[in-house]
C-alpha cells in the first residue's frame, strides 16, 4: 500500500495531468490540490535550476526561456533516479540532440557533453599525474612499447564542431568572437589536481588516447592516430598527454 501511495506520488509531482494522490489530505483540505500544485511546480524549479546550474554554457547559448523550457520538457521525461542531485542530468546532452527545437543549433549537444563530463570529471578520483622526468631514463627503443595508465578523470568528447572553442566562448574562458575556421574539435577534460581542464586536442589526438587508454602501447596508439588523421604528429600529442595530466604514473613496458 505504501509503496503503491510512493508510485502515485512521484508520478503525479512530475506530471500536471495526474490529480493529487488519493492518501495525501491537510489540515485545510480533503484534496489538497493548491498546497500540491505548489509543491510540485518547486520540485520542477529545482531540478531546471540544478540543470541550468550544470550546463551553463549550454543555456547561454539558447537563452534562459529556451532552456529552461526544454529542461522542463527533460524533467518530466526523465526524473532522477540518484538521491545525488550533482549526478542529475548525464542523458540531457542526448535529449538535446533529439528535441527538435534545437536542431538548429547542431553543436549545441556536444557542448552540453563537454559540461556533463566536467562534472565527472571533477568528481572522479584523484591519482598523481605522470611526471614527465620519468620518461628521461628509458631507452628510445623501448619507448614504442610502454603503455600508459589512463588518469580517472580524463574524458574525451567528439565533435564536428568546434565544440570546445563554442563552450569557451560561452564559459567566459574566451570573448565572444566569429569562429573563421569552423572543423571538428575533440576535447579532452581531464582534473590532473584541483582544477578541471578543457583542451582541444590535436589532430587525430582523440584516436591516440583512445588507443593509449585501452592499454595499447605506445607504438601501437600512435599508428592509431596517424591511421584516423595523417596530420598527427607523435611528438606533439604525447607532450600533451603529459602536459594535461592525462595519465598516471603507471608505466609498464
Amino acid at each position: 500500500m505504501f509503496e503503491s501511495t510512493q508510485q502515485c506520488f512521484s508520478a503525479a509531482l512530475l506530471d500536471p495531468e495526474r490529480p493529487v494522490p488519493e492518501a495525501l489530505t491537510s489540515h485545510t483540505a480533503r484534496v489538497p490540490q493548491k498546497r500540491f500544485a505548489v509543491y510540485r511546480n518547486n520540485v520542477v524549479t529545482g531540478l531546471v535550476d540544478a540543470l541550468a546550474g550544470r550546463f551553463p554554457a549550454t543555456q547561454r547559448i539558447v537563452g534562459e526561456e529556451f532552456f529552461r523550457a526544454m529542461a522542463r520538457l527533460y524533467v518530466t521525461a526523465e526524473p532522477p533516479r540518484s538521491p545525488l542531485l550533482m549526478q542529475y542530468g548525464e542523458t540531457f546532452a542526448d535529449f538535446i540532440a533529439r528535441f527538435e527545437p534545437a536542431a538548429e543549433v547542431e553543436y549545441l549537444a556536444d557542448v552540453a557533453r563537454i559540461e556533463a563530463a566536467r562534472m565527472r570529471v571533477y568528481h572522479a578520483a584523484d591519482a598523481a599525474p605522470l611526471d614527465a622526468k620519468r620518461l628521461q631514463n628509458i631507452d628510445n627503443s623501448a619507448l614504442g612499447e610502454l603503455r600508459f595508465a589512463r588518469h580517472p578523470s580524463a574524458e574525451i568528447v567528439r565533435s564536428a564542431h568546434p565544440v570546445v572553442t563554442i563552450w569557451a566562448m560561452n564559459a567566459g574562458e574566451l570573448p565572444l568572437g566569429a569562429i573563421e575556421d569552423w572543423r571538428g574539435e575533440d576535447a579532452l577534460i581531464v582534473r590532473p589536481s584541483l582544477e578541471v581542464h578543457v583542451h582541444a586536442l590535436p589532430p587525430g589526438g582523440a584516436a591516440f588516447l583512445f588507443s593509449l587508454f585501452s592499454g595499447a602501447p605506445l607504438a601501437a596508439a600512435a599508428t592509431a592516430g596517424q591511421a584516423e588523421n595523417e596530420e598527427f604528429d607523435l611528438t606533439v600529442n604525447l607532450a600533451g598527454v603529459i602536459s594535461s595530466g592525462a595519465v598516471c604514473e603507471e608505466i609498464q613496458s
